[in-house]
């Protein structure tokens, strides 16, 4: 009998806990298994502050995203107490059910730190507001401000993956293809994909990532 693709990632998630240091033995292929849902420029909607112009904070040249923000610019909407931010949100594919991954590469420049570049988000108004943050600190990826999953991310473009098991309330992250965190989710809503800068606490004065090859997929 073949085993199914979530048992494969299950079992090689059990494997790299056991052996952290073999690289070889974690790397995967995420998205096995996975359909690939097309994406149109309108599934991209941008968040930036609400007092500046798109093309103040973000550009979108030769298939890469380019999205910068600065510690003193206004949030993303008038009378907001949130931080500042340059992030585009993914609609048209809020899900509640089922298994769901992100994938994108990422550049993250230099002197970029306290902040968050990618985001599993719930539904307006909840608290928690997130089941999942990647952020950047001091050239570190982490999990929220947690779990170190790569050092030196600096200049560099690293493949980002994470799934989302709703039903079985998992989250696993793959950085390069090598499994790097599992974590439990935070229960049942509607989720929806970020990704950006979005200021942190200790958020440096200039913040920017670059994306390029953003996907998502089910199954």
């Amino acid at each position: 009998m073949t085993a199914s693709p979530t048992a494969l990632i299950a079992f090689l998630v059990f494997l790299c806990l056991l052996m952290k240091d073999s690289a070889l033995l974690c790397s995967a292929d995420p998205t096995y298994g996975f359909r690939n849902i097309p994406l149109t420029e309108s599934n991209f909607v941008l968040q930036k502050s609400y007092n500046l112009a798109s093309a103040d904070r973000y550009s979108y040249s030769n298939g890469v995203r380019r999205l910068w923000v600065f510690s003193a610019d206004k949030p993303f909407k008038s009378g907001s107490s949130t931080d500042p931010r340059t992030e585009i949100r993914i609609t048209g594919y809020d899900y509640s059910s089922g298994v769901w991954q992100f994938e994108g590469y990422v550049f993250v420049p230099s002197r970029t730190s306290g902040v968050s570049i990618m985001q599993i988000h719930r539904a307006e108004g909840e608290i928690p507001a997130t089941d999942a943050m990647l952020s950047v600190y001091d050239g570190e990826l982490r999990f929220y401000v947690g779990a170190v999953l790569e050092n030196n991310v600096y200049n560099r473009w690293i493949k980002l993956n994470m799934i989302h098991d709703v039903d079985g309330n998992k989250l696993t992250v793959f950085v390069d293809g090598v499994i790097k965190h599992e974590a439990r989710g935070r229960g049942r809503s509607n989720f929806y994909f970020k990704f950006g800068v979005y200021g942190q606490t200790g958020e440096s004065k200039r913040m920017e990532s670059r994306w390029r090859n953003v996907k998502i997929f089910t199954k």
